[in-house]
């Protein structure tokens, strides 16, 4: 293959998205970057409290612009070769919050998910283990452009999954999470290395990326 043209490790933001200080999100995006550190990529840890921003407001925005932390956010993407979220799911969807982050950061031009690869984890006390929230949570990053991982990983009865050292108490989903984690990287390194590989992401059969919808969704 040719040369590589992104020297050094792959970077990754992860992201703890959940307010709460002892959040089994904050402790599964803590597993993750580890096991990303361990894999050879330079990881950035943070919560979603670090980005602190109000509910959008359209008149806020024209009337004083975009809050900082939607910009140190947008900051921290642009930084980034990809990024994971570790979401808690509320009433069985994506929490308010992460939603918010999401449209306000859409609205730096050019938007920076265009185009960047995701991981969507959760964990959650219920058996579902958060998994209804990531479906929702796909649709408005898919919608702006992100590579969506199609596996995500979602952790049930996380109050009882977790031991003192930070791993997950069940060995096998512990062993799932990092092929999980080993397979996305290795996503990400051939679509940020490999110059020869031709970038596309074909929601549908016979799409094309310059298609009318397409351009709508990503612009």
């Amino acid at each position: 293959m040719p040369a590589d043209a992104h020297p050094g490790p792959l970077r990754v933001l992860v992201l703890g998205a959940s307010l709460r200080a002892e959040s089994a999100n904050a402790r599964l995006a803590a597993l993750v970057a580890r096991m990303m550190t361990e894999a050879g990529a330079t990881v950035d840890l943070a919560g979603l409290r670090d980005f602190g921003m109000p509910l959008y407001d359209g008149d806020l925005e024209v009337a004083e612009g975009l809050p900082a932390g939607a910009l140190e956010l947008r900051d921290r993407i642009e930084r980034s070769d990809a990024f994971v979220i570790a979401s808690p799911e509320y009433n069985a969807s994506v929490p308010g919050v992460v939603k918010n982050a999401i449209d306000w950061v859409s609205r730096v031009r050019p938007q920076p998910f265009k185009t960047k690869h995701a991981l969507l984890v959760s964990a959650s006390p219920s058996l579902v283990g958060g998994n209804r929230g990531l479906w929702a949570l796909r649709v408005p990053l898919e919608h702006l452009g992100t590579r969506v991982y199609p596996d995500m990983f979602s952790l049930a009865a996380a109050h009882q999954g977790f031991t003192e050292d930070g791993q997950l108490a069940d060995s096998g989903l512990q062993q799932r999470l990092a092929e999980t984690v080993r397979a996305f990287l290795s996503l990400v390194e051939a679509d940020a290395r490999y110059v020869c590989l031709q970038r596309r992401w074909y929601e549908f059969l016979g799409d094309r990326t310059e298609a009318p919808v397409t351009q709508r969704a990503e612009d």
